[in-house]
C-alpha cells in the first residue's frame, strides 16, 4: 500500500475534525475512536479511489457516514430473528437477545421509543434514512422538498441524540 504524501498529510489534518464528527454519530467516546479509526484504515486503504484535487473533507465523512450506518444496520440484523419453523416453535422459546449486556438492550428499546414517540412526518424520513433511503429517494417517494427531508432527519438525530445523553 503506498500512500502520498499530501493524502496522509490531509489524513493526519482532518483527525480532530473527523473525531468531532465521529463523536457527534455515536454519542460515546470510545465508539467515536473506533469510528474513527476504522475511517482512517479504510481511506488508507481506498486511497487510489480518492481523485486528488476533489473535495477530500467531503470523501472522509461520506466514509464515515457510510461506517457509522453499515454498522448501525449490521447491529440491527444481529437483533433481527425470523423463526422459519413450522407453526413458528422458536418463537415460544426464550431467546438471548444478542446484547453483551442488558444496558445495550435497554439502550436500543429508548432508542425506538423515542423514535416511535415523534409524529409520522418525522420518523417517516428517519426510518427511511436508517434503512439506507438516499435523501433524494426519500424525497421524491414521500412527495417532499430535499430540504425538508434533510431537516427533519437531521431533527430527529438531533433529538435522538438530546434525549439518549439525558437518558444516560
Amino acid at each position: 500500500m503506498k500512500t502520498s504524501f499530501s493524502f496522509e498529510k490531509n489524513l493526519v489534518a482532518m483527525q480532530d475534525e473527523l473525531y468531532r464528527f465521529a463523536y457527534k454519530l455515536t454519542s460515546n467516546s470510545n465508539e467515536a475512536d473506533d469510528l474513527l479509526q476504522e475511517t482512517s484504515l479504510k481511506a488508507l486503504d481506498n486511497e487510489d479511489k480518492y481523485t486528488p484535487g476533489t473535495n477530500f473533507k467531503g470523501w472522509m465523512y461520506t466514509i464515515m457516514r457510510n461506517i457509522f450506518i453499515n454498522n448501525y444496520r449490521k447491529v440491527v440484523r444481529e437483533q433481527t430473528y425470523v423463526d422459519q419453523t413450522d407453526n413458528l416453535y422458536h418463537l415460544n422459546l426464550p431467546q438471548d437477545s444478542g446484547f453483551v449486556s442488558t444496558e445495550g438492550a435497554y439502550d436500543l428499546k429508548e432508542m425506538r421509543r423515542i423514535v416511535n414517540s415523534l409524529p409520522l412526518e418525522y420518523k417517516q424520513p428517519f426510518s427511511m434514512h436508517v434503512a439506507g433511503f438516499k435523501y433524494r429517494e426519500i424525497a421524491e417517494k414521500l412527495d417532499l422538498p430535499l430540504g425538508t427531508v434533510k431537516s427533519r432527519i437531521f431533527f430527529t438525530r438531533q433529538r435522538l441524540q438530546d434525549e439518549l445523553r439525558d437518558f444516560a
